[in-house]
């Protein structure tokens, strides 16, 4: 299956980007999820009179999310990665590093999630753990996220369009 190199995450709803988020972070459900395995949950949870009605007149609902998803289905098929339509940023904590990075004064060139997992191995978490940026437990989960937005993005991706503020 070839990963969709445009950001069709941007191009997602935020309600159908929570739908998808919550079925790709289901433990219980089996690797990949694609946006067919998607549309059958969300199909499941309509009533069975809409599911009937739906099949035989597909009623023109603006923000339905089943229509939003049969548009991606229709635009990218079935078998494209759920994956692919979540938007992902990196979490607080993530944000706050990225920043640290950013603002590295000895910086010459924009950190990417290469550079910035360089300077956590080299200890930049624990020293933001010590300055009171980071709490203990948060800086243990930092590399594992780390290493799933660049399976995700690729080692080369700028860090700081990955920041997320709140």
């Amino acid at each position: 299956m070839i990963r969709n190199s445009i950001d069709v995450a941007s191009r997602v709803s935020p309600r159908l980007s929570a739908l998808l988020d919550s079925r790709l972070n289901d433990p219980d459900i089996e690797q990949p999820i694609t946006l067919s395995n998607v549309r059958h949950f969300l199909a499941d949870l309509l009533p069975a009179d809409f599911k009937e009605a739906e099949r035989l007149h597909h009623f023109d609902v603006d923000v339905s999310l089943l229509d939003e998803l049969d548009g991606l289905i229709d635009e990218y098929g079935e078998s494209a990665f759920a994956l692919d339509f979540v938007p992902a940023n990196a979490s607080e904590p993530l944000s706050r590093v990225i920043e640290a990075v950013v603002n590295d004064e000895n910086r010459e060139n924009p950190p990417t999630l290469a550079a910035v997992r360089d300077a956590l191995v080299d200890g930049l978490g624990a020293r933001l753990v010590g300055e009171g940026v980071l709490d203990e437990d948060e800086d243990d989960t930092l590399l594992p996220e780390l290493d799933a937005l660049i399976e995700h993005f690729g080692a080369d991706t700028l860090a700081e369009g990955l920041v997320r503020y709140e």
